[in-house]
């Protein structure tokens, strides 16, 4: 059993305060952050939360840390990550303001963000703005703890690979939140490119894959892995690889196999090869999971294919000599 394998059975008991505030994931993966921070970390090295959104999850951590006697508070920190506003590009919700809705005088939630984290701000760090901007090229702190909720896009994930898991540790932990979703499929290929040096807890927490680091991640290996230098065929085997490892969630809801082969279609369409995306895609949409939950996803893929089909050639102009046999032959 892996470390954070013995947390599983204590979710049922973790009991979040009411007025927690508002996050897009479920309650038990917010009971797991909980868990994670009140018995599992320890603040020795840094603790990063890429994608804070409205601080329901950075509450979850926080309070587990507040109430984890190892974690000392005064050099313990807890690093927030996100645009903290709005709009185009960054995969907010309107909900993440107090009164639900933005201001007709601006986009930002981080007052909003503030006022809610307060009581942990003593050893809470904020980084706003665009994580390209916000973080540090040249940072090489460890990272005891990283949770991944921002890499909507490849853009986002190459930031990630780049400047947060090259600081990860044997030891270190990894939550994947959106990793039910197969229109990120970096998220699928890289985890299959590190299985050789982690351990995956467990069954996924509803759409989040938790790890923990076992071995040294080797530089080329990273390196790979920020400048997208795996082949079509190469991450379709490192999911496949993750596949093996990874069947439903805990709860026994969410069918992560054919989730995960949904994803290797989208490796395909997003190198431009349509035909075989939807060739993956097609025999999928008959997973009643799928078919209930992945409806727009079946309907991108096919409607790429269909646009890249070939147009029927124009029938060749009648010719005179056939038209006459033609009218020969109704005599």
């Amino acid at each position: 059993m892996s470390n954070l394998a013995r947390l599983f059975p204590l979710l049922d008991d973790v009991q979040l305060p009411d007025a927690l505030p508002y996050a897009q994931m479920s309650e038990w993966e917010l009971q797991f952050l909980y868990l994670l921070g009140r018995h599992h970390l320890t603040g020795a090295d840094a603790l990063v939360e890429l994608g804070s959104g409205g601080g329901g999850s950075t509450y979850a951590l926080a309070l587990g840390l507040r109430e984890n006697p190892r974690f000392d508070e005064g050099t313990g920190r807890l690093h927030a990550y996100d645009f903290f506003r709005v709009g185009k590009g960054t995969f907010a919700s309107e909900k993440f303001f107090t009164s639900g809705a933005a201001p007709e005088d601006g986009n930002s939630f981080l007052d909003d963000f503030q006022t809610r984290l307060e009581p942990f701000l003593p050893f809470l760090e904020i980084h706003a703005g665009d994580i390209w901007r916000t973080s540090d090229p040249d940072d090489r702190t460890p990272i005891e703890f990283l949770h991944i909720d921002i890499a909507k896009t490849a853009r986002v994930f190459r930031c990630v690979a780049e400047r947060f898991l090259p600081r990860l540790r044997p030891g270190a932990v990894v939550l994947h939140q959106d990793f039910a979703s197969p229109r990120l499929p970096w998220l699928h290929h890289s985890t299959g490119a590190l299985l050789p040096y982690i351990e995956i807890a467990g069954p996924p927490i509803r759409s989040t894959l938790a790890f923990e680091v076992t071995r040294p991640l080797p530089e080329d290996v990273l390196r790979r892995i920020a400048e997208d230098a795996y082949t079509v065929d190469e991450k379709l085997e490192l999911i496949s690889a993750v596949q093996e490892r990874v069947d439903r969630d805990h709860t026994g809801k969410v069918p992560f196999r054919p989730v995960l082969e949904l994803a290797k279609a989208y490796v395909a369409h997003y190198d431009g090869q349509s035909e075989r995306a939807w060739k993956i895609a097609e025999p999928l949409t008959t997973d009643a999971y799928l078919a209930e939950t992945r409806a727009d996803h079946f309907a991108q893929l096919r409607k790429a294919y269909e646009a890249d089909r070939p147009a029927p050639s124009p029938a060749a102009p009648e010719s005179r000599l056939r038209r006459l046999v033609r009218r020969a032959v109704r005599r």
